[in-house]
């Protein structure tokens, strides 16, 4: 099989790109990494301190802040990016991960996870595929990319995750549709899907709890892997692959046949616990 080629922007012909949510973490390293491929990197955070220290620290261009929940703030963004260069890419990083049962979430936590983790993407998309329209038309540019950070969990029921996993999933779903609406455009849609990552997020959620517990049942991956991952896709007509891959049929069959698949439930919760507790200081 050849080897795929690396997506890299080339220096006499530059393009921005904005991560939401980079200032730590996953999408710290999604910025990484696009601006090792020669991207202006916009990093974005609703912590504009934070963000311009992260922005400095890896040599990205900016940081600003960006309330992704705000469509008139993704398209701020976008106005900023373009300042730096024409819109090359978009990736919709930002991300909350409230636990809980479906009756036991809490009306503010149910709410940001669908406003967050769901419509951010949504308003991060519609403003960058705005952009790329009027640089076409303009002739300034051609194409662009959009990424997306969903879950694994996106795949299948994740009990103790169950609203989490439902954004998710609605985000995947946005991504699948979105790259088809807009393939004839030159604009590539892709999304990663990883099994738990080692972030401060992952660690937010309740100790012990049955969501934390299932995540920890998988394999913990970095932000790197993710990122790498993610980037990978751009200039390519791949739209989401899971991470790691074996994980991702897995959750699939839970969905094919979620009964008897469900009944393995408990178990898994247990292994992921023990390797929590395996984890504290």
């Amino acid at each position: 099989m050849p080897r795929q080629r690396r997506h890299e922007i080339p220096a006499h012909a530059p393009r921005s790109a904005v991560v939401t949510g980079a200032a730590r973490g996953i999408g710290e390293a999604i910025a990484t990494e696009l601006v090792g491929r020669g991207y202006r990197v916009l990093v974005t955070d609703l912590d504009a301190a934070a963000a311009q220290a992260t922005a400095e620290r890896i040599g990205a261009a900016a940081g600003t802040a960006c309330d992704v929940t705000d469509p008139a703030a993704s398209a701020a963004a976008v106005a900023r990016a373009r300042e730096l260069a024409p819109l090359g890419a978009w990736v919709s990083n930002a991300g909350v991960g409230f636990d809980g049962t479906v009756t036991g979430v809490s009306d503010a936590h149910a709410r940001a996870l669908v406003e967050v983790n769901l419509l951010g993407p949504v308003w991060g998309a519609r403003a960058a595929v705005a952009a790329f329209r009027e640089q076409a038309a303009a002739g300034t540019a051609q194409g662009g990319e959009i990424g997306m950070t969903v879950s694994l969990s996106a795949l299948g029921p994740v009990p103790g995750l169950s609203l989490y996993a439902a954004s998710k999933a609605g985000a995947l779903s946005v991504a699948s549709a979105l790259a088809s609406e807009v393939r004839r455009e030159g604009i590539g849609v892709h999304a990663v899907c990883p099994d738990g990552v080692n972030t401060e997020l992952l660690r937010s959620m309740e100790p012990g709890g049955q969501g934390q517990a299932l995540v920890r049942s998988g394999v913990l991956v970095t932000p790197e892997q993710v990122a790498t991952a993610l980037v990978g896709m751009f200039g390519t007509s791949r739209v989401y692959r899971t991470l790691p891959a074996w994980r991702g049929a897995v959750l699939r069959l839970t969905a094919l046949v979620p009964g008897p698949a469900l009944r393995l439930e408990p178990a898994m919760r247990a292994v992921g616990a023990r390797r929590a507790r395996s984890l504290r200081p």
